[in-house]
């Protein structure tokens, strides 16, 4: 999952992203309004965006409007030192899903990240299986006939994007996006490494990731005939 901070103060959009990073989403990060409208406005999808309200060149107010006028449902919290009852009302009528004031509780952030993603899979299954593999996609936990499976945040990552479309084949530059900010340099190769250590812990559980020359991966049930 990809989640994209709008931030200016560069210690904290740093450490914003750092824990988001942990918590196994890619991150990408932008210090003004004018950014965080373009990248918005593109074609890579978001799963959340953590907005400032007094960024520069634009602020957060007509990032959010122009978000919610191009019609795009990306849930959005604003995170701001602008603690005025006016200023929440106002957000939260653009469309803003939630409103955090500075200073705040960076576990608190952290469980209100996951209620606004768990709401946008309302109607979904948040826990994915293959084999006796399991996946809950809003605790972000994988476990092996109920034990828990040591999953670094890549390879975390890399199983989810496998495990959301099971069956089907994710090329490696679908991956590629969902690992890696468009400020981070990767390479295929680094692909090819997580799946050779992924392919290692999940067998037990009777699935096996599979590579389709010239297209990409996919993982399957070993205990039932692939399609």
């Amino acid at each position: 999952m990809r989640i994209l901070i709008a931030e200016d103060d560069e210690v904290l959009a740093d450490g914003l992203s750092n824990s988001m990073r942990h918590s196994g989403y890619a991150v990408d990060c932008v210090r003004d309004g004018q950014a965080a409208k373009l990248i918005l406005s593109g074609e890579q999808p978001f799963d959340l965006v953590i907005l400032d309200l007094g960024l520069p060149k634009l602020d957060g107010f007509s990032v959010l409007r122009c978000l919610r006028e191009s019609n795009r449902q990306v849930p959005v919290i604003i995170l701001t030192a602008r603690d005025g009852e006016g200023d929440r009302v106002k957000g939260l009528d653009l469309g803003a899903d939630d409103y955090m004031i500075k200073p705040f509780s960076l576990p608190e952030l952290e469980a209100r990240v996951r209620a606004l993603i768990r709401r946008g899979q309302c109607g979904m299954n948040p826990v994915y299986s293959c084999g006796k593999l399991t996946f809950d996609s809003v605790a972000r936990r994988t476990m092996i006939d109920g034990i828990p499976l040591e999953l670094t945040t890549r390879e975390l990552s890399v199983l989810e994007a496998l495990m959301l479309r099971t069956g089907w084949v994710v090329s490696k530059e679908q991956l590629l996006e969902r690992l890696y900010s468009y400020s981070e340099e990767a390479s295929n190769n680094a692909i090819e490494v997580y799946i050779h250590r992924l392919r290692k812990k999940v067998e037990p559980a009777g699935v096996t990731i599979r590579t389709i020359r010239g297209l990409g991966y996919v993982i399957d049930n070993l205990l039932q005939p692939a399609n």
